[in-house]
């Protein structure tokens, strides 16, 4: 399926965006309606609940038309949406997961990594934040 939708929805127009430096946000949408922005997680959020090896392929199979879209693909799912289904409590699944169908567009970790701010609150459940500070 990811190969033949790459095919069909990025192949053809990828180059355009290429050329002008332009964030392929059309493309993204798109994608989030196959449920790959959704790879790992579960279908009853609106996922495709792959398995680590079925989400392997299909980041392959994108990035064998064009890497930025695979890679976009690897890190909204490696680098925010499986971190809430792994770790996220039930009220932080029910927020930011959404329900089926409604995969829109890519996550939102921010476009500017240099002004991202965190807080930590220690738990007695959790190590001091000094030494959890990258799992708050």
């Amino acid at each position: 399926m990811a190969r033949e939708w790459a095919l069909a929805e990025v192949a053809p127009v990828i180059h355009l965006f290429d050329e002008t430096h332009e964030f392929p946000h059309e493309i993204v949408r798109s994608l989030g309606k196959t449920g790959l922005l959704g790879a790992l997680v579960p279908e009853e959020y609106g996922g495709a609940g792959l398995d680590y090896v079925s989400y392997a392929l299909a980041v392959e199979e994108l990035n064998r038309v064009d890497a930025s879209v695979g890679i976009t693909m690897w890190a909204h799912n490696s680098l925010c949406t499986n971190h809430i289904v792994l770790f996220g409590s039930s009220a932080q699944k029910e927020s930011y997961l959404p329900r089926p169908g409604a995969w829109r567009g890519a996550g939102r970790l921010g476009a500017d990594g240099a002004r991202l701010r965190l807080r930590c609150r220690s738990h007695e459940s959790r190590a001091p934040c000094a030494r959890a500070i990258a799992s708050c």
